[in-house]
């Protein structure tokens, strides 16, 4: 099970009694848009080292395409995996363990601190 997994499973059960017959489409934005602002954080890395060593990869708006349609494709992806079948696997195996102790505040804010740093990482020269 990955840390995306467990995170999906605390967010849904968190919002299970809150929200009942949303909680799996927010537990599935959550992890997508973690997963998404992580990957932003990797490609202006990336786009800063390759800067600083002189290469010509791509251009900006090729590079903004290509992460539009990741993020689709990983929300897709994230929609197709945590729904059905395998949510009831994660159910099975998460309630063998006891209850997750993270704070909801702190979980919504990492995409917001990954972003934050992503923002002051392309800021930089």
């Amino acid at each position: 099970m990955t840390t995306f997994d467990i995170l999906f499973f605390h967010f849904f059960q968190y919002y299970k009694t809150k929200k009942n017959k949303k909680a799996n489409s927010i537990a599935t934005f959550y992890v997508t848009f973690l997963q998404s602002s992580l990957l932003l954080l990797l490609g202006v890395f990336f786009a800063k080292f390759f800067r600083q060593m002189r290469m010509d990869t791509m251009s900006a708006d090729k590079a903004w395409t290509l992460f539009v349609l990741v993020v689709i494709f990983l929300y897709f992806k994230n929609w197709m995996q945590y729904g059905g079948r395998r949510q009831k696997v994660l159910n099975a195996k998460m309630l063998k363990n006891k209850k997750l102790s993270y704070n909801i505040w702190m979980l919504w804010l990492l995409p917001l601190v990954i972003l934050a740093l992503t923002y002051v990482l392309f800021q930089a020269t």
